[in-house]
């Protein structure tokens, strides 16, 4: 079966706006997803990137108004600047990870995380959040977060990182076909062609 390697930050408001499109394409061409958080802080470092609060007045400005437009055309809501915003995400990360070699389903879970930060106003790289936060969709919130603490769930997080640099990756959220890289949610209809040419 074909599959998107997905690298994603977890604070990512792009990968919040991008989220729900992924899964139905995914569904729609019967693609497996190959959910990788990444630390986009090490991967900026590596590849140029800039994070936000470094970012000129005009880049961040520009941020907001991009991020006004999508939000109109999804009808989807978010804060563009919520109160506890782009926080420590390796423990989100390393939870995230968990639950998808535990066996669990990530979508609703990184979702959830996606929604706290954007959304709720929750500061994510706290446990008590991110324990709720898989509660909430009935997830084995102690026994994921046993796992995620443990250095092999370190050891991966780390390794995903270093895969999305070799393989092309420079920001948030990316997606890998075939080898194809596709930057941005606003990409997503140019990995649906390129999923539909290759399942025909």
């Amino acid at each position: 079966m074909k599959s998107i390697d997905y690298y994603f930050w977890i604070n990512s408001d792009w990968a919040c706006l991008g989220a729900d499109r992924l899964e139905a394409i995914a569904r729609r061409h019967h693609v497996l997803i190959n959910y990788k958080p990444i630390d986009l802080i090490d991967v900026y470092s590596r590849t140029g990137g800039i994070p936000l609060g470094e970012r000129s007045l005009q880049r961040r400005a520009y941020r907001e108004a991009e991020l006004n437009r999508w939000m109109k055309r999804l009808n989807i809501s978010l804060n563009v600047t919520p109160r506890y915003m782009c926080p420590d995400a390796e423990l989100a990360s390393r939870y995230t990870i968990a639950a998808e070699k535990l066996g669990h389903s990530v979508a609703p879970l990184y979702r959830g995380i996606l929604h706290a930060q954007w959304c709720a106003e929750q500061d994510i790289s706290q446990a008590d959040v991110i324990l709720q936060v898989a509660k909430n969709i009935d997830l084995p919130a102690n026994e994921i977060m046993n796992f995620a603490l443990s250095d092999e769930m370190g050891d991966v997080y780390r390794a995903y990182t270093d895969d999305a640099v070799e393989h092309g990756v420079f920001g948030s959220p990316t997606y890998i076909f075939q080898g194809e890289v596709f930057w941005g949610q606003d990409r997503l209809d140019f990995l649906q062609e390129a999923i539909a040419a290759a399942t025909v």
